[in-house]
């Protein structure tokens, strides 16, 4: 398997103090990426390094956390490694982007998650302009799955990058969504894929939260903001 790196975390999900594994690879092309350097990161790990990466920290881990990249990519890992959190009896936590929906209806089936963080990058049918990719049916469909396991926790997240969204993209999204928590991400302009976007301003944190308080009303969940000077802000 190629993992790109772990790090120790109390915020990757939220509550428990987490081992976060960073998968390599991604099919994807999101133009504001920011973890570019996991695109074609070729470290290989066998399972027993990775287990022994997390016994090490084992006795202060409430979960594990996968992430990347797109870990679904290297589905066979993943479930390996969340075959052996489980007999630990840690949580287990999943970023992707949805667009493997049978991948994660094979884990649904295994009952290998506990909580997903989805991206939702923007309106599913505008995938293409920020992804490269027609993919958005597929993500719609991997939240359906994910909604309707109710031992799942769902949490719908968004980057918001000024000259790729705008308020009313967002408000139509939320039309759209559906899952537990919806966070308005903030924009980070370093180290991304294009190099256009490092040229394009962060987002105003106070602006975020000015959308995110607009949409509260139409999204039937918890809705947050992240960003780099205020952490995660619940509205």
């Amino acid at each position: 398997m190629f993992i790109g790196g772990t790090v120790i975390s109390s915020v990757e999900f939220h509550g428990n103090m987490s081992l976060v594994i960073f998968m390599s690879g991604c099919p994807l092309t999101c133009r504001y990426c920011h973890n570019v350097e996991l695109f074609e990161d070729k470290t290989e790990w066998s399972l027993e390094k990775v287990k022994e990466e997390i016994d090490s920290s084992a006795d202060f881990l409430d979960a594990i956390v996968i992430s990347g990249g797109e870990p679904l990519v290297q589905t066979d890992a993943v479930i390996e490694i969340f075959k052996y959190v489980r007999e630990l009896g840690l949580k287990t936590k999943l970023d992707t982007s949805g667009i493997y929906p049978e991948k994660i209806r094979e884990l649904l089936n295994l009952k290998l998650i506990d909580y997903v963080s989805l991206d939702v990058k923007t309106t599913f049918s505008k995938y293409r302009k920020i992804t490269g990719s027609n993919v958005g049916f597929k993500v719609k469909k991997s939240m359906e799955l994910i909604n309707s396991n109710p031992d799942v926790h769902l949490e719908l997240r968004t980057t918001y990058v000024p000259t790729l969204h705008t308020k009313k993209d967002i408000l139509n999204l939320v039309d759209e969504i559906e899952g537990d928590i919806y966070t308005l991400q903030q924009f980070r302009n370093k180290n991304v894929l294009d190099p256009a976007l490092e040229k394009v301003e962060v987002p105003n944190p106070h602006d975020l939260r000015k959308i995110a308080e607009e949409i509260k009303p139409y999204f039937d969940g918890q809705v947050k903001v992240k960003s780099a000077e205020f952490g995660e802000q619940i509205i």
